[in-house]
C-alpha cells in the first residue's frame, strides 16, 4: 500500500502543511493541468500573465480546500485505509475545529482571486462547490464516486476558459469531455490501490463498481481522452507541436492499459501511472503552447 508517515513532534504548521497535502504536489498539480489547457486553448495565444497567475493560485487554493474538507468528513474512515490512516485529522494530529478553519481560509482565498474574474466565471466558481463538498459523501451513497470528482475536475475548464473568453464555446465542452475522461482514468487506477480496505470499510469506488474490469474501464476513459483530444486538435486547427505530444500521450496510456492488464499488478503501479499523467497533462500543456508560439 501506499503508505504516509507522521513524525513524532511533528511542528505544527508541517502538518497543517500535510493536511492541504502540499507535500504531495502531484495531486495539486493535476487539477492546475486543466485549468491551463483552457486558459491558453480558450486565448488562443498567450493569456495575461496576471490571469495565469490567478488560475494557478485559485486551483492551488480550491485543492487545499477539497483536501481537508474531504478529510473533514472521511476522519473516521482514513484510519482504516493504510495509505490514509497518517493523515492528520485521521491521526487525530489535528482537531476537527482548527481543520474546519483551515478549510474555510482555504475557501475564502478561492473566493477573493473569483473576484479578479468575469460575472460568468464567479458564477461557475460558486456553482462548482457542492461537487467539492458533497465528492467525500459521494463514495457512501453513489457507486461511481470518481464521477463526481471527474465533474468538480471538470469546473476548472469551464471556469478557465469563460475567464478568457466570457463565454462557453463549443470547444469548451469538448476540452471538458476531455478532463471528465481523463480524471475517470487516473482516479480510478487511484482507486484500485484501495481496493480491498474500500471493501472492508464498505465505501464505493469506481474501481469496486468495474471490478474485475476495472482496467479494462480504464483504457475505455482513456482511448476516449485520446480521441476527444484528436478531435480538438482538428477542429482547433492545433500543429504540429501539439500533435507529437498527443501521440506520445497515446503511445504511454496503451502501455499504462497494458500494464493493467496483467494478472499481477504490484501495488506500486498505481501511483507511478497517476504520476504519469501528471507528466501526460504537462506535456500536453507543452505541445498547446508550442502551437502558438510556432
Amino acid at each position: 500500500m501506499i503508505t504516509q508517515s507522521s513524525p513524532q513532534n511533528e511542528p505544527t504548521w508541517l502538518t497543517i502543511f500535510r493536511l492541504l497535502r502540499w507535500d504531495k504536489p502531484a495531486g495539486r498539480l493535476i487539477l492546475m493541468i486543466p485549468a491551463l489547457w483552457a486558459i491558453f486553448l480558450a486565448a488562443r495565444g498567450i493569456p495575461p500573465l496576471p490571469l495565469i497567475g490567478v488560475i494557478i493560485l485559485g486551483t492551488l487554493a480550491t485543492s487545499a480546500a477539497g483536501c481537508v474538507i474531504n478529510d473533514l468528513w472521511d476522519r473516521d474512515i482514513d484510519p482504516q485505509v493504510e495509505r490514509t490512516k497518517m493523515r492528520p485529522l485521521a491521526a487525530r494530529a489535528l482537531s476537527i475545529k482548527l481543520g474546519i478553519v483551515i478549510a474555510f481560509i482555504a475557501l475564502v482565498c478561492a473566493a477573493i482571486l473569483a473576484f479578479y474574474l468575469n460575472i460568468l466565471s464567479f458564477c461557475l466558481c460558486v456553482a462548482a462547490v457542492p461537487f467539492i463538498v458533497c465528492y467525500p459523501l459521494a463514495k457512501r451513497v453513489f457507486p461511481i464516486p470518481q464521477l463526481v470528482l471527474s465533474f468538480a475536475w471538470g469546473f476548472a475548464v469551464l471556469i478557465s476558459w469563460t475567464a478568457v473568453t466570457g463565454k462557453l464555446e463549443n470547444y469548451t465542452w469538448v476540452l471538458w469531455g476531455i478532463t471528465v475522461f481523463w480524471t475517470l482514468g487516473f482516479d480510478t487506477v487511484y482507486a484500485m490501490s484501495d481496493r480491498e480496505d474500500d471493501q472492508k470499510i464498505g465505501v464505493n469506488s469506481s474501481a469496486l463498481f468495474f471490478g474485475k474490469y476495472a482496467g479494462e474501464a480504464v483504457g475505455v476513459f482513456f482511448a476516449i481522452t485520446v480521441g476527444l483530444w484528436a478531435y480538438l486538435g482538428i477542429i482547433m486547427q492545433l500543429n504540429l507541436g501539439f500533435w507529437i505530444t498527443w501521440a506520445i500521450s497515446l503511445l504511454v496510456w496503451m502501455i499504462q492499459y497494458i500494464r493493467l492488464s496483467s494478472p499481477e499488478i504490484p501495488q506500486e503501479t498505481y501511483g507511478q501511472i497517476f504520476r504519469q499523467n501528471v507528466i501526460l497533462g504537462f506535456a500536453l500543456l507543452i505541445g498547446i503552447i508550442a502551437n502558438i508560439i510556432f
